[in-house]
C-alpha cells in the first residue's frame, strides 16, 4: 500500500522514510531517543529498537484514528466551523464532502504506522519481545478496522508488501481478519518474555507497559467491533460481545487513556504535519484553531432540550461548552457560548458565524447593532468584544464562542498564560474562549473508555430483553464518564477558568437521580442509552459507526434513536445532493455513509479500487453503506 504513494520509490527507500519518521519523533513517555543507527550516513531500518518503533507507531496510529474521529464529528452534528468557501472542513460540515477531507487518516496510518509493522514484528521476534508483537497486532488490527469503517474497502493482504498496485480486500474479509488478530495479540501478551527482551514499559506511551491493560484493550475492541454487526442477524452474537466485555476493562483505571501535555518545550514537530508532539490530537486539529464551534444539536444533548428531553442540564455542560468574557453592566463576566443551529438556521449560507475580535465601540452601524444586542447605552464606549464586520447582520455572532485554547509551545502565546491556564485571550488579557474539555492541549486521549464499554453492555442487554442489568450498565456508563472527566479536571489549579473545576459529586448524584436519566426499566430506551454514549464518545469515530447502525434519525426497531437530527440546513443549497442522493430519510442513501477513497488510491491504484466497488470513483459513493451497515 505504501508503495502506491511513491510509485517510483523502492521498498528500501520507503523504509528509510519510515525510519526518518521514527528518528524525528520525541514523546513524553521517553526520556530520550537512543542512538540506534549503525551508520549516520545510511541508517538501517532494522537497527531501530522495538521500544522506539512502538512509540512512533502509537503516535501515528492515534493521529490517524483521532483525526477520523474529529472529522466524523462534523458529520454527526458535534462540530461546525466558520464559513469558508472551498475549505474541505467547511464542505464536510455542509455534507458536501470533498476528497481533501478523506486523506489524513490514510496517510498517518500507512506512512507513519502500518509501514513499520513488518520490521517491528521481525525485530521483536528476533529478540523474543512477545509483548511488543502483541501490542503491534492490536494496533495493526485497529488501524485496518479504522480504514474499513472510514472507506469500506481497502488493500489489506498486500497492503505493505512489494506490490505497487495492491489488490483490495472486502470489508468483511478485513473485519474478520482484524478480530482474529486481536486473539493472536492476546496470545502474545500472555507469553512470558525472557529477561533479555526489551520491557514493554520502555516504549509504551499508552498503558505504561501494563500487559493486563493491553489484554483488556484487545477484549474491549473485540466487543466494540462485534457490536457493530447489529444489522447482520447472521453474524451478530450478543453472548460473544458480553463474553468479550467480561474480559475487558472493569473500571476507568483499566481503560486505555493517553496522557498529553501542554509543554513549552514541545517544539519538535510532527514530520508529516508539523504539529506539536505531546499535545492532544484533538487540540492539534481543533483547539489550536479559532474556527470550530459546537452545534445546537450537540448542546441540546447536554442540556436535555431536545424533543422529549427533560430540560435538566448535564453537569458536564460547562466543562465542554466554552465561554467568553463579556462586560455586563460594567462587570466582566464569563458567558457561555450559544451553540450554532446548523440544522435549522441559515447562518452558514449567510457567511456566518464570523470570528469575533475586540474593538472600541463607535457610532458606526455595526457598533450600534452591538449596543442593541448587548443592551448598552450610546455612551458606553468601553472596549467591547464584537464582530469585526461591516455587515451589521453579523454583529450578533459575538454569542458564538470558538474552541480555541492557548498552547504553551507557541512563544507568542506564553505571555498571555498564567500558570497552567490555557484560556484563549486577547492582548489585554480578556478571555475570548475558556476552551473545551475534549480539545485542550493536555486533554486525555480517550482511545477506549470504560464508559463506552458500559454503554455497549447496556445496548446488548437491552436487545436481549435483560433491561434491569442494562439499566445498571447505562447508569454506570454515565457516572464513570463524569468520574473520568474529574480525574483530569482535578489536576488543574486555576482560579481563572471555572470550566476547569471538577464536577461536584453532589451534582453528579443529583443528575443521576433526575428525570434526565432513566430511573427504572420502564423508562429505559435505546435512545437514552445511545444519547449518553454519544456524549461519552463525543469525538470518537464510533459515534459515526453508531449513527449509521441506527440510520441516524430514521424510525426503526427502537423508534428514533437520535431525535431532531437532520442533514445540515445548507445541504439543499449546495451540491451535496449529487453525493448523498436519497430524498426521504427512510432511504439509506439519504444519509452520509462513508468516505470515498483519497487521491493516492484514485490516482495510482484505480483499477483495483474500481474492482472493489463499482461506485468507487462516482460522487454517489459517499452515500453507499459500508459492509456492516447493511442487512444483506
Amino acid at each position: 500500500m505504501i508503495n502506491v504513494l511513491f510509485k517510483i520509490i523502492d521498498m528500501n527507500k520507503i523504509k528509510n522514510i519510515c525510519l526518518a519518521l521514527l528518528l524525528a519523533v520525541a514523546f513524553a513517555s521517553c526520556s530520550k531517543w537512543l542512538d540506534v543507527n549503525e551508520s549516520t550516513d545510511s541508517p538501517a531500518s532494522s537497527a531501530v529498537a522495538v521500544n522506539n518503533r512502538l512509540t512512533s507507531m502509537q503516535h501515528y496510529f492515534q493521529y490517524a484514528y483521532e483525526t477520523a474521529g474529529m472529522r466524523s464529528a462534523m458529520i454527526t452534528g458535534v462540530l461546525t466551523r466558520t464559513w469558508s468557501s472551498g475549505n474541505s472542513h467547511n464542505e464536510l460540515c455542509a455534507w458536501n464532502p470533498v476528497i481533501g477531507s478523506t486523506t489524513t487518516p490514510y496517510q498517518m496510518w500507512f506512512i507513519g504506522c502500518a509501514a513499520n509493522i513488518p520490521d517491528m514484528i521481525k525485530k521483536a521476534t528476533d529478540e523474543e519481545a512477545w509483548h511488543y508483537i502483541g501490542a503491534t497486532k492490536i494496533i495493526e488490527a485497529w488501524g485496518y478496522m479504522t480504514m474499513v469503517d472510514w472507506y469500506g474497502e481497502m488493500p489489506f493482504t498486500e497492503a505493505v508488501g512489494d506490490a505497487l498496485t495492491p489488490k483490495y480486500d472486502t470489508g468483511e474479509t478485513i473485519f474478520k481478519a482484524c478480530v482474529a488478530k486481536l486473539d493472536t495479540a492476546i496470545t502474545y501478551l500472555q507469553k512470558e518474555q525472557p529477561v533479555t527482551a526489551t520491557a514493554l514499559s520502555k516504549g509504551d506511551g499508552w498503558n505504561g507497559g501494563d500487559v493486563q491493560k493491553w489484554i483488556k484493550l484487545a477484549y474491549g475492541l473485540k466487543a466494540r467491533w462485534l457490536n457493530n454487526l447489529s444489522k447482520k442477524s447472521d453474524l451478530y452474537d450478543p453472548d460473544a460481545i458480553l463474553d468479550a466485555l467480561s474480559h475487558a476493562a472493569q473500571s476507568n483505571s483499566e481503560a486505555t487513556i493517553v496522557k498529553h501535555y501542554n509543554d513549552e518545550g514541545d517544539t519538535d514537530k510532527d514530520v508529516l504535519l508539523g504539529d506539536p508532539l505531546k499535545t492532544s490530537i484533538l487540540y492539534d486539529g481543533i483547539g489550536m484553531n479559532t474556527y470550530f464551534f459546537y452545534t445546537k444539536w450537540y448542546a441540546d444533548l447536554l442540556t436535555n432540550t431536545f424533543t422529549g428531553g427533560s430540560n435538566v442540564e448535564d453537569p458536564r455542560t460547562d466543562k465542554i461548552l466554552p465561554s467568553s468574557q463579556q462586560k455586563i453592566n460594567g462587570v466582566l463576566k464569563l458567558i457561555r457560548t450559544v451553540p450554532i443551529d446548523v440544522m435549522n438556521s441559515n447562518i452558514r449560507t449567510k457567511n456566518g458565524p464570523i470570528l469575533a475580535s475586540y474593538a472600541a465601540l463607535g457610532t458606526d452601524e455595526t457598533s450600534t447593532a452591538v449596543r442593541s444586542i448587548l443592551g448598552l447605552s450610546s455612551t458606553d464606549n468601553a472596549k467591547r468584544f464584537f464582530v469585526a464586520s461591516t455587515d451589521a447582520a453579523r454583529a450578533g455572532d459575538t454569542i458564538y464562542v470558538n474552541l480555541r485554547s492557548q498552547g504553551a509551545m507557541f512563544t507568542a502565546q506564553k505571555s498571555l498564560m498564567d500558570g497552567n491556564d490555557d484560556t484563549y485571550k486577547d492582548t489585554d488579557g480578556r478571555i475570548l474562549s475558556t476552551g473545551s474539555f475534549f480539545t485542550r492541549p493536555d486533554a486525555p486521549g480517550m482511545l477506549l473508555t470504560y464508559s463506552e464499554l458500559c454503554f455497549i453492555k447496556a445496548e446488548v442487554l437491552f436487545r436481549k430483553g435483560e433491561k434491569g442489568i442494562a439499566l445498571t450498565a447505562y447508569k454506570d456508563g454515565i457516572r464513570s464518564h463524569m468520574e473520568l472527566m474529574n480525574q483530569k479536571l482535578a489536576t488543574y489549579i486555576t482560579s481563572v477558568n471555572p470550566n476547569k473545576y471538577s464536577i461536584d459529586q453532589s451534582k453528579i448524584d443529583a443528575f443521576l437521580g433526575s428525570s434526565a436519566v432513566a430511573q427504572n426499566v420502564g423508562d429505559l430506551t435505546m435512545a437514552k442509552i445511545m444519547q449518553q454514549k454519544f456524549i461519552a464518545c463525543s469525538f470518537s469515530l464510533q459515534n459515526w459507526n453508531d449513527m449509521r447502525r441506527f440510520d441516524y434519525s430514521t424510525p426503526g426497531e427502537f423508534g428514533v434513536v437520535y431525535p431532531d437530527f437532520k442533514r445540515p440546513y445548507e445541504f439543499d443549497y449546495n451540491s451535496g445532493s449529487t453525493k448523498i442522493t436519497g430524498t426521504v430519510n427512510s432511504d439509506s442513501r439519504y444519509w452520509f455513509r462513508r468516505m470515498i477513497q483519497c487521491s493516492h488510491e484514485r490516482n495510482y491504484n484505480s483499477d483495483n479500487l474500481i474492482a472493489s466497488n463499482p461506485e468507487a470513483l462516482l460522487t454517489t459513493n459517499w452515500s453507499r453503506p459500508v459492509w456492516w451497515d447493511t442487512k444483506e
